[in-house]
């Protein structure tokens, strides 16, 4: 049984989604289909991600591809991309002020270095830092950055393209990889290279730090 929920004659959908995963992506990124929630839209598509660097994960995330062919209004459109990214980073960033920003910035670039032409672009950047105390003071601190970041494809191979044919996802899938490497440390690359040192050290949160986020 299929995890993802594709409405019936919805073949529009299912070939953006087959043309968006086989596009080329950039070595340390992995991903998984997971099951696709049921209630968001009448179509929808979702997978988990993972950067890997010497088989080490430094970010991980979820994407969630929406789609209502009657379009909704907070979308301002028929497709909506939700996602996740979620990182460790060094204890250095419990007091970088401007740590938001930067997440913001990682989202930014990674649409443009893509080319992936968006509207209705909104991003919640959290920094969780923990520091242990007493019999516990042993225990390193650590800075967990959590973003939640979702938006309409737009552009002539956007949601909405004229000519009735499919969207073209892989830009922004494309993007979202890059979000995962920004908040990994690793530097905007292309696809298909070698991997490259991180410019910062960044590990993906534990299932029992992240909590419910996921």
């Amino acid at each position: 049984m299929s995890v993802h929920r594709f409405r019936p004659g919805d073949d529009t959908f299912r070939a953006a989604i087959d043309a968006m995963t086989s596009a080329p992506l950039r070595q340390e990124f992995e991903w998984r289909d997971i099951p696709a929630p049921s209630k968001m839209a009448p179509s929808t598509w979702a997978c988990t991600g993972e950067i890997l660097v010497h088989d080490d994960e430094v970010a991980s995330g979820r994407l969630v591809i929406l789609h209502d062919p009657e379009g909704q209004e907070s979308w301002d459109g028929t497709y909506r991309m939700v996602a996740l990214v979620q990182a460790q980073l060094e204890p250095e960033f419990s007091v970088e002020a401007m740590l938001g920003d930067v997440a913001w910035s990682w989202v930014t670039e990674s649409l443009e270095m893509h080319d992936a032409e968006v509207r209705e672009l909104g991003c919640t950047a959290t920094r969780v830092v923990s520091q242990s105390y007493g019999a516990l003071a042993s225990r390193p601190s650590t800075v967990d950055v959590e973003m939640r970041v979702s938006w309409t494809p737009d552009g002539p191979h956007g949601a909405d393209a004229g000519d009735g044919g499919a969207p073209d996802l892989a830009p922004h899938f494309a993007a979202w990889t890059a979000m995962l490497a920004a908040a990994g440390g690793l530097p905007p690359a292309p696809p298909r290279i070698a991997p490259i040192a991180p410019t910062h050290h960044a590990r993906a949160p534990r299932p029992e730090e992240a909590g419910d986020a996921r």
